[in-house]
């Protein structure tokens, strides 16, 4: 799903992106409820930035990444914890591109996500090549999803991963391997 959002386009910048786990519901300028087998998923667009509600089998994750006044957590390259039975993985990189790859990306990644059943895709009045975009999808008992965060003034595109699932090779409620 591909929509405008009704809001005013800000100067942020890459650099200015925070995570953040087990943040509660914020406003959202548009959302994409889904389930995937058994999992329900609510991808939220913030304006520039994220918002991923993760329910499933008593397990609740929410993931933030925006641009938050007074947060002190960084966008970070990566991060693994463990949630009851479940890991939780997210991981970020920046990638800066010439004007001219910029937009070839922005185009290609805006296709990708507009068709898809599970994407949602937000673009700004004044600037076709800014924009947040989401994909999500469930993979061999594992809810992962990406997003894109672009920031045509400074070409620069945030591009996140994330998977949230059972341990892989540890079935749901089998005791943690001993530390060696």
């Amino acid at each position: 799903m591909l929509t405008t959002l009704q809001t005013t386009y800000t100067d942020t910048r890459a650099a200015d992106l925070a995570w953040a786990l087990g943040r509660d519901r914020l406003p959202a300028l548009a959302v994409l409820n889904l389930e995937l087998a058994g999992a329900k998923l609510e991808l939220r667009l913030l304006g520039a930035s994220h918002q991923v509600l993760l329910e499933e089998g008593g397990v609740l994750c929410s993931e933030t990444v925006a641009c938050m006044p007074g947060s002190r957590t960084p966008l970070p390259l990566g991060v693994a914890k463990r949630m009851g039975d479940w890991d939780y993985e997210f991981a970020a990189r920046v990638e800066t591109l010439s004007q001219g790859s910029f937009a070839g990306r922005a185009q290609e990644l805006l296709a990708l996500v507009a068709d898809h059943p599970n994407g949602l895709a937000g673009t700004f009045p004044g600037s076709p090549y800014a924009f947040t975009a989401m994909l999500a999808q469930r993979h061999e008992g594992q809810v992962r999803w990406r997003t894109w965060h672009a920031y045509p003034q400074e070409g620069q595109l945030v591009a996140t991963r994330t998977r949230v699932g059972e341990r892989p090779g540890v079935p749901t409620g089998a005791p943690e391997p001993a530390a060696q």
